[in-house]
């Protein structure tokens, strides 16, 4: 690299900076493009340690466009990727999502998200309690309103194999992979001209992309603009309750947590009550929050949970946008060739096949193509003009 010129340099390697090298190499072959990963493990990555799952009930059309795009992409990845990586499936599992709700307007409001959603091609059926019993006979309804259920195209998959395909493939298609850290930008007349790495020094570039994760904010400050994402912290339980089998149970959204089956146990967590910033190096696990805020709650729904026991907890970070919770995406006006691609707030993973390729085609063209992802721009921060969704999970 010494002395040569990337066209782009994508700091953070983890799945929107390798999403983003796989497309931008896909589109324009022979695009010199360069990830800088700092742990090529991606032990606390978001990437490897979300619950991995899609779901197509969002409130912002653009965010079910993105996931109507993201789970055809999932379900025929090897297809969908075009390079043979030896990935040839990510193992979907379609049981669905089911949102619950407990008032008159929250069923109101389903009834309006829903039509939304079968609008742009989902299949969202809004039930009514007694209906959510007949599917799923081991919840308890009678403090219901009504069910919102995916019944086709939500569920889950293999974080990691989605990663591994964009990253093999990627490199497959002339894409350079390093493990180093960046350590700053190189600014000239309102522009990046480089980034500079802890090992490899300076990569002169003709722009950069800011895929840092949790760290998006300490990158943008580096060219001197400011982007409201942190670290937050959540703890995830693995559960073992051999009163409640039920494989095919969706996964789960209820006032104060969600559940979803994992094999032969369940997988639930909660949003703590006192939220907010956590050290980028915090993964100190909150065990309190299964025994006294989920496990009560868990057994009111679904008696079955009357025995249980964990059987291990793992803790990730969401990159939390404290402005409204949604993606912040493409550049600002001050720094034209910094492209933003964060603050996915723990939905980043089942975006990253949309997202990576419209910021791939913003860098090539100058605008959003297959999609238009202007409502997510990262411009409404200066604005404080937010998107706000209402089913953040």
């Amino acid at each position: 690299m010494t002395g040569e010129t990337m066209d782009v340099v994508v700091i953070g390697g983890a799945v929107m900076g390798a999403s983003c090298a796989y497309w931008l190499t896909r589109m324009q072959p022979g695009l010199k493009v360069l990830v800088v990963e700092r742990d090529a493990s991606f032990a606390h990555a978001s990437t490897a340690l979300s619950v991995a799952s899609i779901r197509q009930q969002f409130s912002s059309p653009v965010n079910v466009a993105i996931s109507r795009f993201g789970i055809g992409f999932i379900r025929d990845f090897q297809e969908s990727l075009g390079v043979d990586v030896g990935v040839g499936s990510l193992g979907l599992k379609e049981n669905g999502y089911l949102f619950l709700s407990h008032s008159t307007e929250g069923a109101a409001l389903l009834e309006e998200l829903a039509a939304m959603q079968r609008g742009l091609g989902a299949a969202t059926e809004v039930w009514t309690p007694d209906q959510v019993k007949a599917r799923f006979p081991w919840l308890e309804v009678g403090d219901l309103t009504a069910g919102s259920f995916g019944a086709r195209d939500e569920g889950w998959f293999d974080n990691m194999g989605l990663l591994a395909g964009f990253r093999a493939a990627a490199k497959a298609q002339g894409a350079r992979f390093v493990t180093d850290e960046a350590v700053g930008l190189e600014m000239a007349q309102g522009r990046v001209a480089a980034v500079i790495l802890a090992k490899g020094g300076r990569v002169a570039c003709n722009g950069a992309v800011n895929a840092a994760g949790t760290r998006a904010s300490v990158v943008a400050g580096w060219a001197g603009l400011s982007v409201p994402v942190e670290p937050r912290k959540r703890t995830v339980f693995v559960i073992d309750a051999p009163n409640a089998r039920h494989p095919d149970a969706p996964l789960l959204v209820d006032t104060g947590f969600y559940l979803r089956p994992e094999q032969n146990h369940w997988i639930t967590a909660t949003v703590p009550q006192e939220d907010g910033p956590c050290d980028v190096k915090d993964f100190e696990p909150d065990l309190h929050l299964f025994e006294e805020v989920i496990w009560e709650q868990l057994y009111n729904r679904a008696p079955g949970f009357d025995a249980v026991k964990v059987v291990r907890h793992w803790v990730g970070h969401y990159a939390y946008n404290t402005l409204d919770q949604n993606a912040l995406l493409g550049p600002l006006p001050q720094v034209p060739n910094l492209w933003f691609m964060n603050g996915f707030s723990g939905h980043g993973l089942q975006q990253s096949p949309a997202i990576g390729r419209g910021i791939a085609e913003h860098i090539l063209h100058g605008d959003w193509r297959s999609l238009d992802l202007s409502p997510l721009s990262v411009e409404r921060v200066l604005t404080k003009t937010p998107i706000l969704e209402k089913a953040v999970v």
